[in-house]
């Protein structure tokens, strides 16, 4: 079904930034609205329930499994986390575009069930800038950094499967790309189409 409003999604190995630069667009776009996906991990920092992510059990995520509540789920370092089919529907259908930050299983599944949604992946600048950044943040042991980097390996090689590609190895430059690629994607006319319907009927534009 089309929506009058747009679905982007944003995955990346983790500390390529993409949360941060997620956080970063929507603080700047009035017109974009986040996508709060369920996960079994528990909360990193200053994270709150309903907010970075709906922060639940195990078995009240096989409840939502069971109950075909995820448009994709998936286990991401050791964790699950699932996106609401239902929470994203609805927002698009008011006119809200969503975007969503997500690993590239999820991204690619997404893609299958929503097909204009526009896939977007956040690339570090390299491999020893990306372990450096890891180790900035603080927050996982040696172990668990060796492992990211590991996955890092594998989900970097799915990036031909995405529509946009983006480097952040200048913030404030990747910000830029993103908004660019969101601004971009609502002039493309299958988007005006969907969100202006109105105004291609008074056109009669078929």
């Amino acid at each position: 079904m089309d929506y009058p409003g747009n679905l982007f999604v944003v995955a990346a190995p983790s500390g390529a930034g993409k949360s941060s630069l997620c956080k970063a667009l929507l603080e700047l776009d009035s017109r974009l609205q986040p996508s709060v996906s369920h996960t079994t991990r528990p909360p990193r920092g200053q994270e709150k329930h309903g907010r970075e992510y709906f922060f639940v059990s195990q078995p009240e995520f096989d409840a939502m499994v069971e109950a075909d509540a995820f448009v994709e789920w998936a286990h991401v370092h050791s964790n699950r986390y699932g996106t609401s089919k239902k929470a994203i529907e609805d927002r698009m259908a008011m006119g809200a575009d969503v975007i969503l930050e997500i690993d590239f299983q999820g991204a690619i599944q997404i893609k299958n069930v929503f097909a204009n949604a526009v896939c977007i992946f956040i690339l570090p600048p390299s491999w020893e800038e990306l372990r450096s950044r890891l180790e900035r943040r603080g927050e996982d042991s040696a172990d668990i950094i060796d492992m990211r980097m590991k996955n890092a390996q594998l989900e970097v090689a799915q990036v031909a499967k995405f529509d946009f590609v983006i480097i952040n190895e200048l913030f404030d430059r990747a910000l830029f790309d993103l908004k660019t690629i969101v601004h971009s994607q609502r002039l493309k006319i299958s988007a005006q189409r969907r969100a202006r319907a109105e105004t291609f009927q008074a056109l009669n534009i078929l």
